[in-house]
């Protein structure tokens, strides 16, 4: 399964396995096939040690990848990852930098380092946003961003992809709307950006397309509003005056009900009507019911179910299409 078109990263049965003094080895990638199509914002998804960043460091050459296949605008890597290396920006860890240096000074710096040419560093941090607080220490910078100082750096070679593994990590609600905007400015620009996170509402704001994974396999792909449209979950606010009792007589139909204050929250209804019908019977009537718009967030608990230690993902990942559901083996 995969996205149609040019891919800018694209890996076939990727697998990676750590060896561990005294106790049995961690599978930390089986089997991935992951698809980044060339431009936009690819969301890379799965709850924390699902193989996200293991999978990015392999795509770097950091890690070596103990079978599988991966390729970087259609170059094999790590065997031509010197080919394409310079195509490539890439935050993984957090950079670097000389606190008591200037913004300006600290690319500065690292542009001559990489012979970067010195006239892209007021270019980058316009980019980012940081071109009125150039020359104001690093250490002044607030965590937002110090994370869209690193961001610029990694533009300094004017790369074509860009990896961010859990960019927003310790950010308030501010600094996470300024990386955010920060990626799809980038991308509106013709970048393509790989972002990988276990924050779905954010990347909901800025993904044009998501892989989710869990425990090391691919377990869907699509656009967001295709997996959105591709969900089974169904999610129900009912309004009434008794919602104690109510809960209750929904609840014996096998559906999940939830409190929220005078409402209830009903999944797993085949249709609002049905819910009506159920109360109506027992003479209960409500005053408000409205299905509630399924999110990337309810996507990816319905996707990742049970995907605890010591369960295994499902053998047929899901390819969203055209707001339907469809089943595609793994390559």
């Amino acid at each position: 399964m995969g996205f149609t078109g040019e891919l800018a990263v694209s890996t076939r049965g990727l697998r990676k396995t750590y060896r561990r003094p005294g106790r049995s080895p961690h599978v930390a990638v089986e089997g991935l096939d992951l698809d980044v199509p060339v431009g936009g914002v690819h969301g890379f998804l799965g709850p924390n040690g699902a193989g996200k960043t293991t999978t990015i460091r392999m795509l770097l050459g950091l890690v070596g990848a103990d079978s599988g296949t991966m390729r970087v605008f259609d170059e094999p890597v790590p065997l031509r990852l010197p080919a394409v290396v310079g195509r490539v920006g890439a935050i993984v860890e957090q950079p670097k930098f000389f606190p008591s240096f200037s913004a300006r000074r600290n690319l500065s710096l690292l542009a001559g380092g990489i012979g970067a040419d010195e006239r892209l560093v007021d270019v980058v941090l316009a980019d980012v946003g940081l071109a009125d607080r150039a020359r104001d220490r690093y250490r002044s910078y607030s965590l937002g961003m110090k994370q869209r100082l690193a961001i610029a750096a990694t533009l300094l070679k004017d790369p074509d992809l860009l990896i961010f593994d859990e960019p927003t990590n310790g950010l308030d609600p501010a600094g996470i709307r300024e990386v955010r905007q920060t990626m799809r400015g980038l991308a509106d620009r013709g970048k393509t950006v790989l972002v990988s996170s276990h924050i779905l509402a954010e990347v909901e704001q800025v993904a044009d397309t998501v892989s989710i994974v869990a425990r090391g396999r691919l377990v869907a792909a699509g656009t967001v509003a295709e997996l959105i449209g591709a969900s089974s979950a169904t999610t129900v606010r009912v309004g009434i005056e008794v919602p104690g009792t109510a809960g209750e007589l929904l609840t014996a139909q096998g559906w999940g009900v939830r409190r929220d204050g005078r409402y209830l929250l009903v999944d797993g209804a085949p249709n609002p009507a049905r819910v009506t019908e159920v109360l109506a019977r027992a003479g209960l009537f409500v005053d408000e019911l409205m299905p509630v718009r399924v999110d990337l967030e309810q996507v990816f608990l319905e996707l990742t179910a049970g995907q605890g230690p010591g369960t295994r993902p499902p053998d047929a990942p899901r390819k969203a299409s055209h707001g339907r559901r469809a089943q595609g083996g793994a390559a």
